[in-house]
């Protein structure tokens, strides 16, 4: 019997192709070893209290063992290192709710016309620098951040966890559609917009379109979803009175994102598409600077999560003088204090983040911007905001979550993202406004990046 010699080998080039083409997980690089951190208190992401004298093994990636007694290193361990903490605080890695890794150096300008080449590197830096700040993990709420997710998790640049959005879904003029006045109209089935191009925003204008654009995010490696579901701030064409998706539109967005086991965030500021967002099944609020009360009770009863921020009115300035968006943002910023007091009435479930757009020098103040909470809150309840609330979070994603153990507490079996800071941030909060200075360990992933106290 004859064998077809050129079909065979033609059906086996198809075979090894599709496996080209199959998109493998990004692997987290592994972290070997043992580090003990001897005679520390422990603030652990969940109680407003320091713990007593403590010492915690870590081996791997993981807290193995936290103990009143001092913990004997193995002499037989090949390279384990003990810190001692000297009474310092050992507390989890801070963790920023609403952050843009792609999006936090370059200008406006760049992002539409600049090099993506550059805008990677840039976000590179920048990740590093947050994780020297402090945070060691964030999620990202829109933006080409899969890339930089991979080469972190691999070990090739340092920086924090990440937990994608990929590109935020908007609508036509809505919050995030970047077109300029000479790209309109749009046309379907013509080439993609620049910033669609990025993978920073997709435009969808049905139920089906959202559908798929919410798909494809998630076939990337998206953990949650992320729409604005009315006007923004840095947007040229988003007014911010407007509400943007349809409740059909949002509905669609929750099935596709609950179908793959998570849920779906929404940039909203007012009432209206706050609401709009919740009927739809929406899971978490991102901002509500303008809601009203009536909104906030619904939020609080509904068990929704608001995920909001303390903008300063700095950030103003990332846009020119006298512009749309630079009045915008002071409308929203105007809104800050009567959220949070809201927050508080209703016992609202609150996550912390920044939301730092175009300013490298305003990212330097991350943790600033964290300590600023102790306008509203004791600075213990702003740290668990940062820490084991966020983290509850985080975990909403399912088995979409990229680092499933657990995050945000200092406890046995929890995932080893810890500082050792030079004081006690429960009853100073401005010491995480320093980290370089009072930082004086950063763990991530059970690996030292930072240890000053070898240099005292």
């Amino acid at each position: 019997m004859r064998t077809n010699g050129p079909g065979i080998a033609l059906s086996l080039l198809w075979v090894v192709f599709c496996a080209a083409a199959v998109r493998l997980p990004a692997q987290v690089a592994p972290t070997t070893g043992v580090t003990v951190f001897q005679n520390v208190r422990i603030f652990d992401g969940k109680n407003s209290n320091l713990t007593g004298p403590r010492h915690v093994l870590v081996r791997n990636n993981i807290i193995e063992r936290i103990s009143p007694d001092p913990i004997r290193v193995d002499e037989n361990v090949s390279g384990a290192v003990v810190i001692d903490g000297g009474g310092r605080t050992l507390m989890p890695g801070l963790i920023d709710m609403h952050w843009h890794t792609m999006l936090v150096r370059p200008t406006p300008a760049d992002l539409l016309v600049g090099d993506i080449g550059h805008l990677n590197l840039l976000a590179g830096a920048e990740a590093t620098d947050t994780l020297m700040r402090g945070f060691t993990t964030v999620r990202d709420l829109g933006g080409p951040s899969f890339g930089l997710k991979r080469a972190i998790d691999e070990g090739t640049i340092a920086g924090p966890r990440i937990f994608p959005s990929g590109a935020l879904i908007t609508v036509t003029s809505g919050h995030g559609d970047f077109r300029q006045d000479f790209e309109v109209p749009r046309i379907i089935g013509a080439p993609r917009t620049r910033s669609e191009l990025l993978g920073a925003s997709m435009i969808a204008d049905s139920p089906d379109e959202v559908r798929v654009r919410v798909r494809e995010q998630l076939m990337l490696g998206a953990s949650q979803i992320k729409l604005t579901a009315g006007g923004g701030v840095a947007s040229p064409h988003s007014p911010l009175d407007v509400t943007t998706f349809t409740e059909a539109e949002l509905r669609a967005a929750v099935e596709a994102a609950s179908n793959w086991g998570t849920y779906v965030a929404v940039h909203a500021y007012t009432s209206e598409s706050i609401q709009r967002s919740i009927a739809a099944g929406v899971t978490c609020i991102e901002h509500g600077h303008l809601m009203d009360e009536a909104t906030a009770r619904l939020i609080a009863e509904r068990g929704i999560w608001l995920s909001t921020q303390p903008f300063p009115d700095e950030m103003a300035e990332a846009f020119p003088p006298g512009s749309f968006e630079r009045e915008k943002a002071y409308e929203v910023f105007a809104g800050t204090d009567r959220t949070y007091a809201l927050v508080k009435k209703y016992h609202i479930k609150t996550a912390w983040g920044t939301d730092v757009l175009f300013s490298r020098a305003l990212a330097q103040r991350q943790g600033e911007l964290l300590a600023s909470m102790a306008r509203w809150f004791t600075p213990a309840e702003a740290l668990i905001m940062a820490t084991g609330t966020n983290a509850q979070l985080l975990a909403l994603s399912g088995k979409r979550n990229p680092y499933p153990r657990k995050l945000g507490v200092v406890e046995e079996g929890a995932l080893a993202d810890l500082l050792l800071v030079d004081g006690d941030p429960t009853a100073n909060i401005q010491l995480v406004a320093h980290p370089g200075k009072n930082f004086v360990v950063i763990m991530k992933d059970g690996k030292v990046f930072r240890d000053t106290l070898s240099d005292r």
